[in-house]
This record gives C-alpha cells, structure tokens and sequence, in this order.
C-alpha cells in the first residue's frame, strides 16, 4: 500500500513537472516570437527574412529564459539588443529606417 502510494506520488510529480516545462518553453517564447514578428510586419519581410529572424528571436527567448529571474531585466535588456543588431544585419537598406523607426521591445510585461 505504501510503496502503490509512493509510486503514484512520483508519477504525479513527474507529470506536473513534464507539463510545466513544456508551458514555459512554448507559451512564453511564443507569444513574444509572435508579438515581435506582428511588430516587423510594416518591414514587409522575405519569407527568408522572417525564417532567420524567427530563429533569431527563439535564441533569445531561450536565453532570456535560461537566465535567473533576478539577471532578467539587465542581461535581457542586453540579449535583446543583440538581437536587434542581428535582425537589423539582414535587412536591406530601406526595411533598416522603418526598422530604426518603430517603438523599441521593451521585453516586460506592460504596466495598466
């Protein structure tokens, strides 16, 4: 009875855990990935554009996430900034200016 128990309590675990990781790497990097390629849009990207900066920005979000919850706000500041380097890298000289000109991503939550 004790080891049915024990047995269930590790297979219960296992599964909250399994499914809490999933979450946080699909839910959240998704939504950012999917809010900043809605902000590229007036860029009016190649299909190749939107591939290597859709591979881009799912690097950052992974590191971004790999960081403790404490050394997010500075070093994600950081690896956004990186990562809008590289994104602006593959952009021809017009996408650049709309590019320069829109609203920066602040990466926070945003505040009522």
């Amino acid at each position: 009875m004790i080891i049915r128990k024990l047995l269930l309590s590790a297979v219960a675990f296992a599964a909250i855990s399994t499914t809490s990781l999933v979450f946080a790497q699909q839910g959240k990097g998704g939504k950012a990935s999917e809010a900043a390629m809605a902000r590229l849009e007036p860029l009016a990207l190649t299909a190749s554009q939107k591939t290597k900066i859709e591979a881009i920005l799912a690097k950052s979000a992974a590191a971004v996430a790999a960081l403790p919850q404490e050394e997010r706000r500075t070093k994600g500041g950081e690896l956004r900034q990186a990562s809008n380097k590289e994104i602006r890298a593959l952009l021809t000289p017009d996408q650049q200016k709309k590019f320069d000109a829109l609203p920066p991503m602040t990466g926070g939550k945003k505040k009522n």
